[in-house]
């Protein structure tokens, strides 16, 4: 009888190396002899020993069901599936799995960019809920359960629903309580629980998908525990959703060579935290709190933490997700990321226009939170920002703000506007017309336009504030936005 302190995947993935066996198959390299020698020296013969062909491992099916059954225990589900492209993979997997083309599909309009793009390639139709925006912070919070409500009554034929807990920020909704709302109405709910694969595992975080009682999730476990860069899992419980057909939809969009040291840090991580979760994670918050404290002694800067939780749209918050802002300093995110890089050879999780956004993990020391404390105090007593042009900045986002949370006017299906005839044209005379491509801020990964969206000017002149500020814009055709696509009449 297997426990949580096994790990069958990466046993099965060391007696393959244990055995000697000669290799006449994939990968090319053949266990690193054929890597070039510099990445050899710099990855290790035995990182190259274990990146084996899924095939090649003796009883391979065995070890990969038995350590995703442990995986579903430790997590709470019923069937749980380790994935290699990331929870990408998983949202897209959920949405492929639920939906069907024409189908209405109830989602936040903040959600990120993989939901949306899962969207198009399903051919379904977002109907969007409306998401809190802080005028303090100035980012965008989380859905509330009463405009989630209000918008299942108001489009009775949706089947699915699927909501981000916790956002990018660490903003976790009423979860619990969204779940219970979507079931009395029979619908499907997936959350989207990338930032959140660590919250099974310690009292003090917000509540976890499946113990909200959500019918599919995806983590990313990569994330913020210990597993390696595209390691996610998904999971599923309850009788709404057809097991068949996410295994299904999971051989269509995974390759059909997964890295076996994606899935064994996979293992791995399950193992860890299903043994040693509590007290790893206990460690991160203690030093995450130390930080936010210590930050918020130096002067000109702020780090937002339990305050925030019963705002509109802040249910709950993940304590180790550190939200800074030098605003009074007079600094963007963007200025306060790059300065931080150069200067100090750190780098935060992401920036906005307002903050910069750092995560502390278990993977985090006592030495590395101080000295990002010093960095930080450093930072504020020798850099001088410019007060009035964040003053200038915060003007123009208040003034177009509540217009960017006004649902744009959908005139086509996404998959169909993608795939229509269309044109390159510059942002000014886009206005007034549809957009054939996803645009995107990124990070967080929000998109600005779906295809087939009506382009308006607040959208047009919120791009221009981001682009001045050093916002980066993915999934346009011309990511410096001179052009965007619209659809030919």
């Amino acid at each position: 009888m297997l426990t949580q302190k096994d790990t069958p995947y990466f046993d099965a993935m060391i007696k393959y190396v244990k055995d000697k066996v000669v290799p006449f198959h994939t990968p090319g390299h053949k266990q690193g002899g054929g890597t070039v020698k510099k990445f050899r020296d710099l990855i290790g013969e035995k990182a190259l020993k274990l990146d084996l062909d899924i095939d090649d491992i003796e009883n391979y099916d065995n070890a990969l069901k038995s350590a995703q059954r442990l995986t579903a225990k430790a997590y709470g589900a019923d069937n749980s599936f380790f994935l290699v492209n990331g929870s990408t993979g998983g949202i897209h997997t959920m949405l492929l799995a639920t939906c069907n083309y024409g189908d209405e599909i109830i989602v936040p309009r903040n959600a990120h960019k993989s939901v949306m793009s899962g969207i198009i390639m399903a051919g379904a139709v977002p109907v969007f809920i409306p998401y809190q925006i802080d005028k303090e912070l100035h980012v965008p919070f989380n859905v509330e359960p009463e405009d989630v409500e209000r918008t299942i009554k108001e489009h009775p034929k949706a089947k699915v629903l699927i909501i981000a807990s916790p956002t990018y920020y660490g903003l976790s909704t009423d979860t619990p309580e969204i779940v219970r709302i979507a079931h009395s109405y029979g619908k499907i709910i997936l959350i989207d629980e990338a930032w959140g694969a660590h919250f099974k595992f310690h009292p003090d975080l917000p509540v976890s998908a499946m113990d909200a009682g959500a019918d599919m999730c995806t983590n990313s476990t990569h994330k913020l525990l210990s597993g390696l860069t595209q390691s996610s899992m998904l999971h599923i419980q309850g009788n709404r959703v057809k097991k068949d057909r996410v295994k299904s939809m999971i051989t269509l969009i995974q390759t059909t060579s997964p890295s076996c040291l994606l899935r064994a840090s996979l293992d791995c991580t399950r193992m860890q935290m299903a043994t040693e979760g509590k007290s790893l994670l206990t460690k991160a918050i203690r030093l995450a709190e130390k930080a936010r404290n210590g930050i918020n002694k130096i002067q000109g800067l702020r780090c937002h933490g339990k305050e925030l939780v019963g705002k509109k749209g802040c249910y709950a918050m993940d304590p180790t997700r550190l939200i800074i802002t030098a605003k009074e300093l007079g600094y963007t995110g963007y200025d306060m990321e790059k300065i931080l890089r150069e200067k100090y050879k750190i780098k935060v999780e992401m920036a906005d226009l307002f903050n910069i956004v750092a995560i502390v993990s278990i993977g985090d020391t006592e030495k590395r939170i101080d000295y990002f404390l010093s960095s930080l105090a450093d930072f504020a007593s020798k850099e001088k920002g410019n007060v009035q042009k964040i003053q200038q900045i915060s003007k123009k986002y208040h003034n177009i703000i509540g217009s960017l949370n006004n649902v744009p006017q959908q005139l086509l299906i996404p998959h169909q506007a993608l795939f229509s005839p269309q044109k390159a044209v510059t942002l000014a005379r886009s206005v007034g017309g549809i957009s054939a491509e996803l645009i995107v801020s990124y990070p967080p990964g929000i998109p600005l336009l779906l295809p087939g969206e009506k382009i308006s000017g607040e959208v047009i002149d919120y791009i221009k504030i981001g682009m001045n500020a050093g916002m980066k814009f993915t999934s346009a055709e011309d990511n410096s936005l001179k052009t965007i696509k619209v659809v030919i009449d």
